[in-house]
């Protein structure tokens, strides 16, 4: 029971994490695809033996994600970053199937060196077809951005070098941030245009992450149609990575209020923080999902809240309420599972939250709790 946890605390639902699996899994079966975890979302490895039933392994953003993955799954493991130092990939060719490269440059760098490992590389790709409106700093075909390698771009470099590609088994291309499958379309069409030519030697696409699968208004037999679409037209197998549609949902922030301020605007102080404990609420910026909770001016009794921490700044949202809120009541914040465990830090010296797993049966089972040695640990 969410009564009983300790705040602040992240509280994982299992029914709902295997909901979403569930999911994904028939995505898999129906489209013939593989489905991979995107340990950047999330990351909580006590679950990967659950969602490894499901998946066919993990994706990782770097090096110690990649070794997570290895170490905690123990399924296929990819990588891609948008530049990687030496003494990384001679880890990485170790503990990963797949390496994917950002640029011409580094897949000429490492190249040798993943083949003879026995390492599948790809090779990521900018279609330049931005279908993001609300997130700018998530799309990565935005004007001058740094990741993938451009048609033209990937034209310059055959025409200097005709082996470029040799030995390079997949492409590719992650566009999208929550976004349905009708962007994906879109995007497919600028892909096929741009890179078709190359895929029809490529062994895999990969079509990244952003694809918010597991949400209710989904379209799920778009997706399949055009993953079926792509796998026949080029012969070639097909990758998915979402991070969000894995855990979407599936989680809890549990907080408690410590005070009341009235400053011309009633504001609840929590012990928990947007900058500490959900940073991306600043960071895209959004106002999360709360029970029990409406719109400012949709209820009687309207709060701003906020945190313990010094930050002025450091304001979670706007809600109003049925009842007055009263120090010591306690706040959920919903879909905490995606990205504000993985982005969390110990700001101020606020402790990092509890974790706990909440279970199929509604027992909740203590995962981790963090300390002062956390705090300290991470300095010097």
């Amino acid at each position: 029971m969410l009564a009983d946890v300790k705040t602040p605390s992240y509280v994982i639902d299992e029914n709902k994490l295997i909901d979403n699996l569930k999911i994904l899994q028939k995505v898999q079966k129906e489209a013939g695809c593989k489905i991979l975890l995107a340990q950047k979302a999330f990351s909580n490895f006590a679950l990967y033996p659950l969602i490894g039933e499901y998946l066919a392994g993990t994706t990782a953003s770097g090096l110690y994600e990649a070794r997570l993955g290895f170490e905690e799954m123990g399924k296929e493991n990819h990588v891609f970053a948008p530049a990687y130092k030496e003494a990384d990939i001679d880890e990485l060719i170790k503990i990963c199937d797949h390496i994917i490269f950002n640029s011409v440059n580094q897949l000429v760098k490492y190249k040798e060196k993943c083949l003879a490992a026995g390492v599948e590389i790809g090779l990521r790709v900018n279609p330049q077809c931005s279908t993001q409106e609300d997130h700018a700093i998530y799309d990565p075909c935005a004007k001058g951005s740094r990741l993938g390698v451009t048609a033209d771009r990937l034209k310059l470099e055959l025409d200097r070098d005709s082996s470029v590609l040799d030995g390079v088994s997949g492409l590719h291309f992650h566009t999208l941030c929550e976004q349905n499958s009708d962007d994906l379309e879109t995007t497919l069409v600028a892909v096929k245009e741009k890179f078709g030519e190359y895929l029809h030697q490529m062994k895999w696409l990969n079509m990244g992450g952003g694809h918010h699968i597991t949400r209710a208004d989904y379209d799920i037999d778009r997706l399949v149609h055009l993953i079926k679409d792509v796998k026949s037209e080029y012969d070639l197998l097909v990758y998915l990575e979402p991070g969000e549609a894995v855990a979407l949902n599936a989680g809890y922030f549990v907080t408690e209020v410590l005070d009341i301020v009235d400053n011309d605007i009633k504001t609840l102080i929590l012990d928990g923080s947007a900058a500490c404990h959900m940073p991306d609420v600043l960071e895209m910026p959004y106002r999360p999902p709360l029970r029990d909770s409406g719109e400012w001016g949709e209820k009687p009794f309207e709060y701003r809240l906020s945190s313990y921490t010094c930050l002025a700044g450091d304001i979670i949202g706007d809600y109003s309420f049925d009842t007055e809120i009263k120090i010591g009541d306690r706040l959920i914040f919903e879909d905490m599972a995606i990205y504000s465990m993985v982005k969390n830090n110990t700001f101020n010296g606020i402790p990092l939250p509890d974790i706990y797993l909440l279970e199929q049966d509604g027992t909740t089972e203590l995962i981790k709790r963090f300390g002062y040695e956390d705090f300290k640990n991470r300095l010097s």
